[in-house]
Parts: structure tokens; sequence; C-alpha cells
């Protein structure tokens, strides 16, 4: 009986520690294979390293580095693609977008036209920065009190 119970317990730890790593976006441990590229964004809003990187809704990197730019006033955000994923555009668009209404954030990658593709180091030229739900609400209480 005494068995049984340590290995409920043990089945119990090992769960909470699965979820533990679903939840800190670490289930996924990367073999660092992949290349960097950088986004330029205006507003990150609550973006974190570990955050994911997705095209189409496929996880294809995640959010390596976040820097600021004090000369431009802009966060730099380097992203780790996979190199399965190497055929992007140099025309693609980063946005920033939130999963669900309350969710984590993620960059999410929109392919361009161009027959050139991004490489090891190169800039995402167009960005659209993230909505802060704060901004949108602050937008629409003056806008009803201006009327």
């Amino acid at each position: 009986m005494e068995v049984w119970v340590g290995l409920f317990v043990a089945a119990g730890f090992a769960a909470l520690f699965m979820l533990a790593m679903k939840v800190s976006n670490m289930s996924t441990v990367s073999s660092g294979d992949g290349y960097e590229i950088f986004a330029r964004f205006g507003n990150i809003g609550g973006l974190n390293v570990r955050s994911p990187v997705r095209a189409s809704g496929v996880l294809v990197g995640r959010v390596s580095k976040i820097n600021y730019d004090s000369r431009t006033f802009e966060a730099i955000v380097t992203l780790t693609i996979e190199n399965q994923f190497n055929q992007f555009p140099t025309d693609t668009t980063a946005s920033i977008f939130t999963a669900g209404l309350l969710g984590e954030q993620y960059v999410s990658l929109t392919p361009g036209a161009e027959d050139a593709v991004l490489k090891q180091g190169d800039t995402i030229m167009f960005s659209d920065s993230a909505m802060v739900l704060e901004r949108i609400i602050g937008k629409i209480v003056t806008d009803k009190l201006s009327e």
C-alpha cells in the first residue's frame, strides 16, 4: 500500500512539473538550431522573452531577447526562427497580438511577396505594435466624455 501511495505522489509531482513547464513556455526546449532576425516596435505591451513567434498560427520560433534603443525610442525584439522555416520574404510584417482576451502575447509573422528571404541578422522592416487594452479603454472613455 505504501508503494502505491508513493507512486501516486510521484505521479502528482510529475504532473505539476509538466503543468509548470507548459505555463512558463519552457515545455518546448529548442535545440538551439535557428537563425536570429530583428523587429522594431514602438510598443511591445506585455511581450516577454520566450513568447511564441507564429506564422499562420504555426509556432515557427521564440522571442529570444528584448532590448531598448535609446536613440530611436523603440524596442528591438530578437526573434529566433527555427531553421526549417527559412523562407520568409524580406517584406514580411511582424505584429504583436494577444491570444484571447487576456492571454499571452505573441509575435505574428505575415509573409510578403518578395523573392529575397530573411537571413541571419536581418531586420524586419514592417512592424505593428501591440494594442494596449488600457490605452483603448482610455480613448473610448475620453471620446464619450467629450460628447
